[in-house]
């Protein structure tokens, strides 16, 4: 049953992905496909903003339960965690999906559009909901038939907005996982493709509101008092120019104003002023030293003028760096159970995504699952009130999600020679 496979960035290791499996997978489907098409149109006609999924949570729950697994669910009501596996297995493998929708409106003309006004699966976590419950229903089955190894489903609340991913860390959910897998809706790849990428694949976002303030005067006798508005306009444009000369330029760190305000009238210096933008961010470590370099910048600029500076740096999502061995896992399981031609290097993304809060922990790794028709005339991108997805890619998806976390599993048995 087990062969030897060569990880990138690793040694040879012999991975128990078995020749049954692909035909397993195909059984499972057929059984199971149509079932779960209506289980996403179902979440996908009744979405759910972060904090607020308690149906979705409920019916992940009774589905899971179905099968004899026992749902945990998070302490405030929404998310849940579920083991599947043998408890005296090593740490599990963790699969992730994000269950919350968009405050958008549905603007599609089919049967599953939303029947919640404002609110909207415009991202795709209703896809990712199902291929994980799809992927947890087979290995509740296929670990069932006595192979070794644990496996734990993160249905993850508040992807869109801040704390989902802590909250399931403080609920435990990532206690004693060995490596957790994550996958992404994307509309630039065709059903059957899955896009991968070693390092950086989103970026870190952080918002920045400086406040400035002092004595205030007349614009008669600027030597007087503290100019302000010059001050603030060198703040905003100074400081952004001096990060590229500070940090690596392959961190593509950047700072960029999108509101600045101060003063009333056009004689008069004003005594406060602001400014507020956001930091973006494609490596990690520049991302954790980025709010000390970008206070003493801010401080430097204003204290040759004279005017006290206030920074809030509110942190947001790291980068997402995806591990290169788990990352490998990802493409070994693609070419098993889809086809070699599957996998495709996918690009990095100035978007943010909790998931990276997994990462600072664990190792791991974040696809992108190909949601677009071939040849399709149709060109949707995620956050927009038409998206929609090709739902051959749930199939997909759940063959992705399955085989990677058997892939881990056995990757794992074989370092301590359980293999």
């Amino acid at each position: 049953m087990g062969h030897s496979v060569t990880l990138s960035h690793g040694p040879t290791r012999p991975l128990m992905l078995g020749h049954d499996l692909p035909e397993a997978l195909d059984q499972f489907l057929a059984a199971h496909e149509r079932e779960l098409i209506a289980f996403r149109r179902d979440l996908h006609a009744h979405p759910e903003l972060g904090h607020q999924e308690r149906r979705t949570t409920d019916r992940v729950a009774r589905r899971l339960a179905a099968v004899g697994l026992r749902p945990a669910i998070l302490p405030k009501g929404t998310g849940l965690t579920a083991d599947i596996g043998d408890d005296a297995a090593a740490g599990p493998v963790a699969l992730r999906a994000d269950i919350d929708a968009l405050p958008i409106t549905d603007e599609k003309n089919v049967p599953y559009k939303s029947l919640v006004p404002n609110v909207c699966h415009a991202c795709g976590h209703d896809v990712h909901t199902t291929v994980v419950l799809g992927a947890g229903l087979f290995l509740a089955d296929y670990l069932g038939k006595g192979l070794p190894g644990r496996v734990r489903l993160i249905f993850q609340p508040a992807e869109e907005v801040p704390n989902g991913a802590q909250e399931v860390m403080a609920a435990g959910g990532l206690s004693s996982v060995d490596r957790i897998f994550g996958l992404h809706c994307d509309p630039r790849l065709d059903v059957g493709q899955v896009g991968i990428r070693t390092g950086p694949i989103t970026a870190a976002c952080d918002r920045v509101t400086v406040r400035v303030s002092g004595p205030g005067g007349h614009t008669a006798r600027p030597h007087l008092t503290a100019d302000l508005v010059y001050a603030l306009g060198k703040i905003v444009t100074e400081v952004p120019a001096a990060l590229s000369r500070r940090v690596d330029p392959r961190s593509s760190l950047s700072l960029v104003w999108g509101r600045v305000s101060a003063g009333s009238s056009a004689n008069a210096i004003p005594d406060d002023g602001m400014a507020e933008g956001t930091v973006r961010c494609l490596d990690d470590d520049a991302w954790h030293n980025a709010p000390d370099l970008i206070k003493a910048l801010i401080e430097s600029v204003a204290s040759s003028y004279g005017v006290v500076t206030d920074l809030k740096y509110e942190r947001n999502v790291p980068p997402v760096v995806n591990e290169p061995v788990s990352t490998s896992m990802f493409r070994i399981a693609a070419e098993h159970v889809l086809s070699p031609d599957a996998v495709t290097t996918t690009k990095q993304s100035m978007g943010g995504e909790d998931f990276a809060w997994y990462l600072e922990s664990v190792p791991g790794s974040y696809a992108r699952l190909g949601t677009r028709t071939p040849d399709s005339a149709q060109d949707f991108d995620i956050h927009q009130p038409v998206f929609d997805v090709d739902e051959r890619a749930i199939a997909v998806g759940i063959r992705l999600m399955a085989a990677t976390a058997l892939t881990a599993i056995s990757s794992g048995l074989a370092i301590s020679g359980q293999a």
